[in-house]
C-alpha cells in the first residue's frame, strides 16, 4: 500500500484530489486535446463525470495505487497517478494536464517527482505509454527521465476508430534519470522560412500530396524503395513527430511560402551523435522544379542544424546520373567527397554509382 504523501516539487504540489477540484477537473478534461488522446473519457465531460473520477481516485488509493491533483499557486492544473504495483514492483503511470498549464513543464516535473517518490517507496519499475502522435506526451516522458523501450503497433483505438501505435517508456529504480537536452530540438515557432519556401513538420494532412509525389516516375527513378500505398504513407506521416522527438530523424514538408502549397519533402536522417553526422534526402513536386525551391530548403535546414545542434558533418548521397540533385547540393554549399561504386540497386537489376556529398560545420 502506497502512503498518501503530499509531494512538493518546485512550484508544484501533488496532493489527493478533493471535491473542490471538481469544476476545474471538468474544464481540464472537457478539452479536445484531452479527449483526443484519452478516448475512454466521456465527451462532453460533465460535473457528474468529475465526481465519478474522484470516487475512482479514492478507490485507486484503497487498492494500492495513487492519484494526485497537480496544484500550482493554489490552482488545479492536472492529475497524475499510478496503478497498484504488481507482485514484481511494477507500476504504470498516467497524467492529464489542463489546457491553461501546458507548455510550462508541469507534466514532466510532476512525472519526474512521482517517479523519484515511487523509487523511495520500493517500486522497482515505472512504466508509461504514449500515443505515437502525441508529441507533447513523448517530450514529457523524455524530460522526466524515462527511457524509450519500443513501439507497440496498433495497440489502441483512437476515438475516431483508428488503430494507433503506442510508445513504451520506463524508469528503473536506481538508474540515473537525468534528462538530456534533445539532440534534435524542435524549430522555434514550429517552422523555418526564408520568405520563399517554408519548412514545417510533415503531417498526416500531407499524406495525399506526398504519396502522389513519391509515385511520380521522375521520383521513383532515383528512389531505393517502391512507391507505398496512401494508407502506408499516411501511417508514416503520423510517426514523424515521434521520430523528431526521440532524435531519430526530421521529416519536413517543403511549402510555397506565398500559397502554403506542398512543394516537396526534405529529411534529416541517419543521425549519428557519436560522429556528429547526419544525412539529408529530398524530393520535389515536378511543378515546383526549376525555381530554386529545394536549394533554398536545403540551405535553411543545414544552416539551422549547424546553429542549433551539435552536428559537424551533413552528408548526402546521389545517383551518379541525377544531375538535378547534384546542382541542388552544389548551390547549397556541399562538396563532392567520394564515390561509392555500384551502391544503388536499380529496378532492371543493374546497380548505379553513388556520389557522396558533404557540408561541414563552419569553423
Amino acid at each position: 500500500m502506497l502512503p498518501r504523501d503530499v509531494i512538493s516539487t518546485g512550484p508544484l504540489i501533488l496532493r489527493t484530489p478533493a471535491d473542490g477540484d471538481a469544476e476545474s477537473i471538468v474544464r481540464a478534461f472537457d478539452d479536445p486535446v484531452t479527449a483526443r488522446y484519452l478516448p475512454l473519457l466521456p465527451a462532453p465531460y460533465r460535473l457528474e463525470d468529475a465526481y465519478d473520477y474522484l470516487k475512482l481516485a479514492e478507490d485507486k488509493w484503497r487498492s494500492g495505487g495513487a492519484e494526485w491533483a497537480i496544484i500550482e499557486d493554489g490552482r488545479y492544473c492536472g492529475s497524475i497517478g499510478v496503478r497498484p504495483p504488481t507482485r514484481w514492483g511494477v507500476v504504470e503511470m498516467g497524467y492529464v494536464v489542463a489546457p491553461w498549464a501546458r507548455g510550462r513543464g508541469v507534466a514532466s516535473r510532476a512525472a519526474r517527482a512521482v517517479g523519484d517518490w515511487l523509487a523511495d517507496q520500493g517500486v522497482h519499475r515505472v512504466e508509461l505509454q504514449t500515443e505515437v502522435e502525441n508529441v507533447a506526451g513523448l517530450r514529457v516522458a523524455l524530460k522526466a527521465g524515462f527511457l524509450e523501450e519500443g513501439r507497440r503497433r496498433q495497440a489502441k483505438r483512437a476515438r475516431d476508430g483508428r488503430w494507433v501505435d503506442l510508445v513504451a517508456f520506463a524508469r528503473i529504480a536506481g538508474e540515473p534519470a537525468q534528462a538530456d537536452e534533445p539532440y534534435l530540438p524542435f524549430f522555434d515557432g514550429g517552422e523555418l522560412s526564408d520568405g520563399v519556401v517554408r519548412l514545417a513538420p510533415l503531417t498526416a494532412d500531407d499524406a495525399p500530396a506526398y504519396n502522389r509525389m513519391m509515385g511520380d516516375p521522375s521520383v521513383t527513378a532515383y528512389s531505393l524503395t517502391p512507391p507505398a500505398s496512401l494508407e502506408e504513407d499516411e501511417r508514416r506521416c503520423r510517426r514523424t513527430g515521434y521520430w523528431w522527438a526521440t532524435g531519430q530523424r526530421i521529416e519536413l514538408a517543403v511549402r510555397d511560402a506565398a500559397t502554403g502549397d506542398f512543394a516537396g519533402h526534405l529529411q534529416l536522417m541517419q543521425v549519428v551523435p557519436v560522429l556528429g553526422q547526419a544525412m539529408i534526402g529530398y524530393s520535389l513536386v515536378p511543378g515546383f522544379r526549376g525555381r530554386g525551391f529545394m536549394t533554398r530548403a536545403v540551405r535553411l535546414l543545414v544552416d539551422w542544424a549547424f546553429a542549433r545542434t551539435a552536428l559537424h558533418r551533413i552528408v548526402a548521397g546521389t545517383d551518379v546520373d541525377n544531375a538535378a540533385s547534384h546542382a541542388v547540393l552544389e548551390r547549397a554549399g556541399f562538396s563532392r567527397e567520394s564515390l561509392h561504386r555500384e551502391l544503388f540497386p536499380k529496378p532492371d537489376g543493374t546497380r548505379a554509382d553513388d556520389i557522396e556529398w558533404v557540408r561541414l560545420r563552419p569553423s
